[in-house]
């Protein structure tokens, strides 16, 4: 542990979380982010979902295998949900209670849009399953950034790779509409960035929202 983590051991630790449809850029925000951080002597974790523990990159290799043509929707949605109640466990709750900065590359928020509203179980539905797998996590911050499914699509280098990449362009439009939707929801954690901008464009956007969190972990940002 980096002498940074110790200092910060007596604050609550930050879950900050990034959202969008594929293509949306948020993955090179997230990078560009804890570049930032780590230039000021900042050391945060990053960490994905699905995924993040070594069952849920287990779980993650089933989800997005192209062999799994068979899973239901309601099938995968357990499996997303299996795999954010291990990361929350061992990872984010640990990291909370010591005082850490976690960077989330997707969190709940995603099966709202992939699962509610792409899969068409319902916001309830998913909401209902988060709540078992969060028990009682929230974001202090999410980012989503929003860019239309066909530029979205365009822009990405690894078209068609996995069995979420094959899905129809409706399925990607429904998921898009779901985040719109969540980023329009009223919620103050919610913050939209624009991803048709550049990836230094959407930097910016981010580092401004960052700066008026009230959070002591992030005064010097």
């Amino acid at each position: 542990m980096s002498p940074h983590r110790q200092k910060a051991s007596s604050d609550r630790g930050l879950l900050i979380t990034f959202e969008g449809p594929e293509g949306s850029g948020k993955t090179t925000l997230i990078k560009a982010i804890a570049k930032e951080m780590g230039n000021r002597g900042d050391d945060p974790l990053l960490i994905r979902e699905p995924g993040g523990t070594m069952l849920g990159e287990r779980i993650r290799n089933i989800l997005l295998d192209n062999a799994s043509t068979e899973m239901c929707p309601e099938t995968e949605l357990m499996l997303m949900v299996a795999s954010r109640a291990q990361l929350v466990r061992e990872k984010i709750k640990p990291a909370l209670e010591a005082g850490l900065i976690i960077l989330c590359d997707r969190f709940a928020d995603a099966s709202v849009a992939y699962q509610g509203f792409g899969r068409k179980l319902g916001e309830k539905t998913v909401t209902t399953m988060n709540d078992v797998a969060l028990d009682g996590v929230e974001p202090d911050l999410t980012f989503v950034c929003l860019l239309p499914p066909a530029q979205g699509r365009a822009r990405q280098k690894r078209l068609q790779t996995d069995r979420l990449d094959r899905e129809t362009t409706e399925f990607h439009q429904r998921v898009y509409e779901g985040y719109k939707a969540m980023a329009n929801s009223g919620k103050s954690r919610f913050f939209i960035i624009d991803a048709t901008g550049s990836p230094a464009e959407m930097l910016d956007q981010a580092l401004t929202r960052l700066r008026m969190l009230e959070h002591g972990l992030l005064k010097y940002l």
